[in-house]
């Protein structure tokens, strides 16, 4: 049985909550399909429409735009991630193992002991590598900030700065740290599977790689202070 996880997204983000109705949530699942097959520069709503057997005018009335939808999927992912972390969390109070959990999270998130998804998560996990630094390299960034549109990823990075802080409380730059370690998970698996000499010689998967390196790079990082 696929299980479907419903989360409050910012109503700033959608024109009609894609939630309310089976129409909304096919396209938000097959939108996740189409921009892994095609790429987010060649998703267009027409191709989802004839997908879906709909029509454009039909996808606009919950979308204004296919940023926004990206914006949706996003904020999506990101409170996924937030209540996987929470719920990990909760078994351990060893903020090493913590830390551990964090990384294992976010460059492992198409693991199957993540269960079955209403989205198909491995296309999930692609778009978030490959297509999410678009949600917010864009010139309406500081727009979308004060709709509250990135809440979600900022409480997800205060999340793992409060337990870069339980680690080491005299580290500086936790928030920083934080951020840093969520946008590498994504780059360097990218990096990894398409510019592989951006990255170093490893005969280790991509998924693996990333985590290997994020670990080296924050415990080296937390035990010099």
């Amino acid at each position: 049985m696929l299980t479907h996880f419903s989360f409050d997204i910012n109503s700033s983000v959608y024109l009609k909550d894609p939630e309310s109705s089976e129409l909304g949530r096919k396209i938000v699942k097959r939108g996740i399909d189409l921009i892994f097959e095609h790429g987010f520069e060649d998703f267009t709503f027409k191709k989802l429409a004839i997908d879906i057997h709909s029509t454009e005018a039909t996808i606009y009335r919950y979308f204004e735009n296919k940023h926004r939808l990206l914006l949706y999927i996003m904020i999506w992912y990101w409170n996924f991630i937030t209540y996987q972390l929470k719920a990990t969390l909760r078994h351990t109070n060893d903020p090493k193992i913590k830390i551990k959990e964090v990384i294992k999270l976010l460059t492992h998130f198409n693991d199957d002991s993540l269960g079955e998804l209403d989205y198909n998560k491995s296309h999930l996990s692609k778009i978030v590598n490959t297509e999410s630094s678009k949600s917010f390299l864009t010139k309406d960034i500081k727009t979308i900030n004060n709709e509250g549109i990135f809440l979600p990823y900022k409480s997800l990075c205060a999340l793992i700065a409060d337990v870069i802080i339980e680690y080491n409380p005299n580290y500086k730059y936790p928030k920083s740290l934080s951020s840093s370690i969520l946008e590498a998970a994504h780059f360097q698996t990218y990096f990894k599977e398409n510019l592989p000499r951006l990255t170093d010689d490893s005969e280790l998967d991509s998924h693996q790689y990333t985590s290997h390196f994020l670990e080296d790079l924050c415990f080296r990082t937390l035990s010099k202070q």
